[in-house]
């Protein structure tokens, strides 16, 4: 804790003058780090209840539409490793198709492919299920809900992998006016700092100095920016209705993302400290 709270006395030795612009500069960061995280672990929480949710679901598209409905139904609850096979009325594929295709999907000319849900118990695969279905149908196409939605899982996967990279942008710009912020603060007080050398002060507590400063100010405005962000977040929460938590297979968000995204800014001013330090060591080694 002293690393963020330093004792007044050592505050002394380096006085605080003028407005300082990094704790604000931090706090804008910060801000949006907390949201372009929320927004990432969102996007991982969808990902991962769409995969598990998939994960032992088959269809049976059957292109002949319902004549070889009962014969399929049949085979594929024959098959090892089944555990439910419900077909899907036409009333609901048509449905479906007229999301595209509009109000020319519920005429009784347009035929409509039959379609069968299959779930498998865990464990097990869909081999035996493609061959008995293929003996009865042939044209029947068997699929896995991993396959079908393969696209989309990708596309999720890669925002993720976005939002991950933009955290990392956003830390190595807090890392940078961090380091900008000490080397301003040091060339003000380089004639403090030679005075405390010739007494006998060494590099590391010199150093320790500017950390405190740099680490303390970085906590409280990201701190700051991240409460701001954090009641946002939970907004948008509460905002949300009932229809759309079942549909991404309950809130976005969890316990622990939440207790996550509150412990960037301390994950933050520790980088700020080690930055600090760092950059105070290679600026008292290349003085004379």
């Amino acid at each position: 804790m002293r690393a963020f709270v330093p004792a007044l006395a050592d505050r002394r030795l380096l006085p605080q003058g003028g407005t300082r612009l990094t704790p604000w500069l931090i706090g804008v960061l910060m801000f949006v780090a907390v949201l372009v995280g929320a927004a990432g672990l969102a996007i991982a929480n969808a990902a991962a209840t769409v995969a598990s949710g998939a994960e032992q679901r088959w269809s049976i598209q059957l292109p002949a539409g319902g004549r070889s409905m009962g014969a399929v139904v049949a085979a594929a609850g024959q098959a090892q490793g089944v555990a439910a096979v419900s077909p899907v009325p036409d009333e609901q594929v048509r449905g479906l198709l007229q999301r595209w295709l509009g109000p020319e999907a519920a005429s009784a000319d347009l035929p409509v492919p039959g379609l069968i849900d299959v779930e498998l118990r865990p464990g097990a695969n869909g081999n035996d299920l493609q061959r008995r279905v293929a003996v009865v149908a042939p044209g029947a196409r068997v699929q896995s809900f991993p396959e079908q939605l393969g696209p989309m899982l990708r596309g999720l996967r890669t925002l993720q992998g976005l939002t991950f990279a933009l955290l990392v942008l956003l830390g190595a710009a807090i890392a940078a006016a961090v380091m900008l912020a000490t080397r301003g603060a040091y060339d003000t007080h380089r004639s403090t700092v030679a005075v405390l050398h010739g007494i006998g002060a060494t590099d590391q507590q010199l150093a320790a100095l500017f950390q405190q400063r740099m680490a303390r100010e970085t906590l409280v405005g990201g701190s700051a920016g991240a409460i701001v962000a954090l009641v946002l977040v939970l907004l948008m929460l509460a905002t949300l209705d009932d229809g759309t938590i079942v549909a991404v297979g309950g809130s976005p968000l969890k316990p622990l993302d939440i207790i996550l995204l509150g412990a960037l800014p301390f994950a933050t001013a520790l980088l700020a400290l080690l930055v600090a330090r760092a950059t105070i060591i290679a600026a008292l080694r290349a003085d004379p």
